[in-house]
């Protein structure tokens, strides 16, 4: 059954919610910020806790962010995943400070080209359990490609059945952005979304484009109940007016 998880998405230090296509070194200028929270992250770490909202993932986007992660993993240790310039190098101490999974991307396409290598390493170092691959992709020819480095550069990995069986047997979970509608709330992924559905094995978590609560049962419809939710910017703990936090909690309440 299709669960809410929530997320924890940092920049400069700061909770904000930003347009995921917009992120990019070479021109911070059209950076589009949809929310900037008045809130400290431990806010959301402690309401995620309060409620009960597992698999919550704290997304490192770009410098500045480890305080602030830091600060969100002692407000919940062992409940919340942690993403963002994760490596071999630094895997091990997230996971001291307190994070119950370490969620790597970029770490694993050296020069945009994925290393098995260095996804045996990791898992070797904090144990397949502990361990979340992010496969967050763009459309490109009809298919989706993994994207990395803020989703700004194309990587040689096609998701589909054949990789995500490959790469689950290294990791126990998924983390999905669809690049290309993120922050727009404008509507999901449909068509990836029934994909992850046909195709993934363990736990899988969706973001992006979620505009309104009926997307939790439409991503239940089109995955069958393996592909679960996240809300970013229609939420109105993040200044949206499209989703409420109350019914997402009433939400995965109703569907244990």
């Amino acid at each position: 059954m299709t669960r809410f998880n929530g997320c924890i998405d940092l920049h400069s230090g700061k909770v904000k919610q930003i347009v995921g296509g917009s992120l990019s070194d070479n021109a911070p200028s059209e950076l589009k910020t949809n929310f900037v929270s008045k809130e400290k992250p431990k806010y959301y770490a402690e309401l995620y806790k309060k409620f009960g909202v597992t698999r919550c993932h704290v997304i490192k986007l770009g410098p500045n962010n480890d305080e602030a992660a830091i600060e969100a993993l002692a407000a919940w240790p062992q409940g919340l995943q942690v993403g963002g310039g994760i490596t071999s190098d630094n895997a091990l101490k997230w996971i001291e400070y307190g994070a119950a999974k370490v969620i790597v991307t970029s770490y694993l396409f050296p020069d945009a080209r994925f290393s098995k290598e260095r996804l045996v390493d990791l898992c070797q170092q904090v144990g397949k359990d502990k361990l979340v691959v992010d496969v967050s992709c763009r459309k490109r020819d009809n298919k989706w490609v993994v994207a990395m480095n803020k989703w700004q550069t194309m990587t040689d990995m096609e998701v589909n059945k054949e990789t995500l069986d490959m790469l689950s047997e290294y990791c126990s979970e998924f983390l999905v952005h669809a690049a290309d509608v993120e922050g727009l709330c404008k509507g999901i992924d449909q068509e990836l979304v029934e994909k992850l559905g046909e195709w993934v094995t363990i736990p899988t978590t969706y973001a992006g484009g979620g505009k309104s609560i009926e997307d939790l049962a439409l991503v239940d419809s089109l995955s069958k109940g393996k592909v679960d939710l996240t809300y970013g910017s229609a939420l109105d703990v993040f200044g949206g007016n499209g989703v409420l936090f109350d019914d997402c909690v009433a939400w995965n309440k109703e569907h244990p």
